[in-house]
């Protein structure tokens, strides 16, 4: 813990003038993604408080802020964790996942499409790949599927699926290989782009609601393995 504490200090230039309980749940849960803090993982609110610098009642209402967003857990007389998920959760996520992306693709209209954040995290996938950095290339295919919502033009889309991306992230962080769980949809990721870029709408989401389909089998293959396997 020591050692997260001294890189979260780094982020208190973030907090500005303006210290809230929303910024510092944003500070937290892109850490949360990013794995600093991993599932499981006990949160310090002395710690991090004295990390960001900010008052424990501030802390305690971003820590309520993700636990509203199914990132945190509250135990009694234990404290605040970092969430595990059941494969329950995972499977879940992929419904919600299935609802929203395939629709998003179904009521795209008319091309052309605003595809160049797309392309740009095709482009960020094959970038970490040739790095050999896999877990880059599992945030590569989150900041892809992001960009995939973000065609509807919905800040209320784009809300609901960050904190969907989110608890996905805390399952990906549980695999212990994220080269066999990512490396597939690199090629299917461009194949989606691909036909977007066609202006074949229809062909892009039957290309995703097999993608999603798949990757769901996947990842709760693993990821029932890797919990059953947990101490």
């Amino acid at each position: 813990m020591a050692e997260q504490l001294t890189g979260l200090a780094d982020d208190r230039a973030l907090l500005g003038r303006t210290s809230t309980a929303e910024r510092v749940s944003d500070i937290l849960r892109s850490r949360i993604a990013e794995g600093y803090f991993p599932p499981g993982t006990r949160l310090s609110e002395d710690g991090i408080g004295g990390a960001l610098g900010v008052s424990r009642n501030t802390l305690r209402e971003a820590f309520r802020l993700l636990t509203h967003e199914r990132l945190l857990v509250h135990e009694l007389n234990r404290g605040v964790f970092v969430r595990v998920l059941t494969v329950e959760d995972v499977e879940d996520i992929y419904r919600t996942r299935t609802l929203v992306e395939c629709a998003v693709v179904r009521g795209l209209g008319e091309p052309p499409y605003a595809l160049e954040s797309l392309s740009a995290a095709v482009d960020e996938g094959q970038s970490a790949a040739t790095a050999d950095d896999w877990k880059a290339v599992g945030t590569a295919n989150i900041h892809f599927h992001r960009e995939l919502v973000a065609l509807a033009g919905s800040e209320r889309t784009d809300e609901l699926m960050r904190s969907v991306f989110a608890e996905l992230r805390l399952a990906f962080h549980v695999v212990d290989d994220p080269h066999a769980l990512h490396e597939p949809y690199l090629a299917r990721n461009r194949e989606i782009l691909e036909s977007l870029q066609g202006g074949d709408r229809r062909g892009a989401e039957r290309l995703l609601e097999t993608y999603l389909t798949d990757s769901l089998d996947r990842v709760v293959e693993v990821y029932r393995r890797r919990v059953d396997s947990a101490p």
